[in-house]
């Protein structure tokens, strides 16, 4: 593949961003455009959307993605956009890549990950010629997600109940914040200052604690290939697949369920090994994802 920089003019300003196409293609290529998840994405997500790409570029596939804004030279603060906001921008670049001459415009298609499961569904309504959806692990609302993911945070460190049950306390108390749009100063107060997020992160939390994807996934109208983990403790991946399968058409969706793997899709013996995850990634990282994983990606686009 070949990995060019390029710089995306959007309404909001200039997005820095990686294309990457197949080594020696004559003709017009499809394009995946990755949605990040959450937290300061480049343009690569650190190197490790690398593997993926080769794998869609021996498939006869573009990629192209961005750092989000305030990352890696691009222009704004990703902490102050809402889903609705990351939707539109991620409609201005797929525009954008429409006229570029070495990209067939019928056959754009996303990709994206964990938070992208509320951008996505956006993203279908704005724009109508999307032709293939590819959900990683995606949750349908915010506080739920919320709250599953400290109780198995919790449990895996073996957590007393006693610990549980302040936690489960502590989060209430800071939605009764978010409901009530409590001021940051309120917030550190309340959670003490070394346990605090920054204040952009709370800006951000609170455009978006509400998300909920449930009525936007009745905007998808191409297939929709999803992807779960049986080992997920950030996502519920059995309400994820259930609402899924209630409110997309059967038609579309065809869903994947890697009983082994986690959030991120690490083959089996890395799932509980920050350790072994970071060696892998480092000196084989087409070696850290389920080969399931990458067979059904394959198996779908054709």
């Amino acid at each position: 593949m070949t990995v060019n920089s390029v710089q995306i003019q959007t309404s909001k300003g200039i997005l820095k961003g990686n294309l990457v196409l197949p080594e020696n293609s004559k003709d017009k290529v499809g394009l995946v455009v990755f949605i990040h998840g959450d937290g300061p994405a480049d343009a690569s997500y650190n190197d490790q959307y690398k593997p993926l790409w080769e794998k869609l570029a021996k498939q006869g596939y573009a990629s192209l993605s961005w750092s989000k804004p305030g990352i890696g030279g691009s222009d704004g603060n990703w902490l102050l956009q809402s889903m609705d906001d990351r939707a539109q921008e991620a409609n201005e670049v797929i525009e954008w890549a429409k006229k570029l001459p070495e990209i067939n415009d019928r056959k754009i298609g996303l990709w994206g990950a964990s938070q992208a499961g509320w951008v996505i569904p956006k993203i279908v309504k704005l724009n109508k010629n999307i032709a293939f959806n590819i959900l990683v692990a995606p949750a349908i609302n915010w506080i739920d997600q919320g709250k599953y993911n400290t109780l198995k945070e919790l449990e895996r460190e073996g957590a007393t109940k006693d610990t549980i049950k302040i936690k489960e306390k502590e989060f209430d108390k800071e939605l009764e914040l978010l409901n009530r749009d409590a001021s940051y100063k309120e917030y550190v107060d309340m959670v003490e200052t070394k346990k605090s997020v920054s204040e952009d992160r709370w800006t951000f939390i609170k455009k978006n604690y509400k998300a909920d994807a449930t009525e936007d996934l009745r905007n998808f109208y191409s297939p929709v290939k999803l992807f779960l983990g049986g080992k997920d403790i950030n996502v519920d991946s059995e309400n994820t697949k259930e609402v899924y399968e209630k409110e997309v058409s059967s038609k579309l969706l065809n869903v994947t369920v890697i009983p082994t793997t986690d959030h991120f899709m690490l083959k089996a013996s890395l799932v509980n090994s920050k350790v072994k995850t970071f060696f892998v990634g480092l000196f084989a990282p087409r070696q850290l994802a389920d080969k399931k994983y990458y067979k059904e990606i394959q198996e779908f686009l054709k």
